[in-house]
């Protein structure tokens, strides 16, 4: 039985909340009645932060930049004075109509009016991250960590960018710091064995992946990891197993085909080796 009949069986279950009815209706491709649920709520209840802040990002989804502008104020007015969240809203909306340079001065613009809250730098450092413009991205990502060194989400962003810009022992730094701030953090520990890899310290790596793999052992790109690690290392039989396991649990089959051609190189060249120093007088 779909929704809509469930909802009315003897009147006796309450209709989903304003958001919710919004989420599913946009999830369904109609933004035009998800907006006229959310503008009749904000309405009869002008407080409602979490339905205001979603109808912003439905204009902006929708293209109708005034509207979100609109509420963005009224958002404004309704929140202690210094909040970023209007500025944020308003960044997220200039990104959906791909104007990132713009977006980017919002995020700014919130770190400046709430210099204590990382939300501004935080926000800016993952999107600039993610928009591939790694240099944009450090100082933002910093600066979120100068107000709170305890997100291991933003170390971890911050030692793929230091990676990126060639910075390996900057890279290692953060990731050791993601991990200080959440030892469960795992993806501060692929960070470190892939640097590791970098650096040419397969050892390394492979003491990452393995701690990885205790935690989660069913990690198939960590499987694959340990193989390429244990490939580096010589120990080609381990290497195999390795593979086999990542396989076994769906890793990245053009990875895994590279890395076996490989193995079966290596071990043609080890045995032939092996024949030549038996051979020798």
């Amino acid at each position: 039985m779909g929704l809509v009949g469930l909802v009315g069986l003897a009147g006796c279950a309450k209709p989903p909340p304003p958001i919710s009815q919004a989420a599913l209706l946009s999830e369904k491709g109609q933004d035009a009645a998800a907006i006229q649920v959310l503008v009749a709520h904000v309405h009869a209840h002008p407080d409602a932060i979490p339905e205001r802040r979603m109808l912003i990002r439905l204009y902006g989804a929708t293209g109708d930049l005034g509207k979100a502008e609109e509420q963005a104020s009224e958002l404004s007015r309704r929140l202690p004075d210094g909040s970023p969240v209007p500025l944020l809203e308003m960044g997220h909306v200039l990104e959906l109509s791909h104007r990132y340079d713009e977006a980017l001065e919002m995020y700014d613009r919130a770190a400046e009016i709430a210099p204590k809250d990382p939300a501004g730098p935080r926000t800016g450092g993952l999107r600039a991250a993610r928009w591939g413009e790694a240099e944009l991205a450090a100082p933002r990502l910093e600066e979120a960590l100068r107000r709170d060194p305890r997100d291991a989400v933003v170390w971890h962003a911050l030692g793929l960018v230091r990676t990126h810009l060639g910075d390996i022992d900057g890279a290692r730094v953060a990731y050791r710091s993601g991990l200080m701030a959440d030892p469960n953090a795992l993806e501060n520990r692929v960070g470190l064995a892939t640097v590791a890899l970098r650096s040419g310290d397969a050892s390394g790596a492979l003491a990452q992946y393995d701690q990885i793999l205790a935690a989660r052992p069913g990690f198939a790109a960590g499987h694959l990891g340990r193989a390429w690690s244990l490939i580096r290392l010589g120990r080609l039989d381990e290497a195999r197993t390795a593979l086999d396991e990542a396989a076994r649990l769906g890793a990245d089959a053009r990875v895994i085909e590279r890395q076996r051609r490989l193995l079966a190189r290596l071990a043609r060249e080890h045995r032939d080796a092996s024949d030549a120093t038996e051979k020798a007088p």
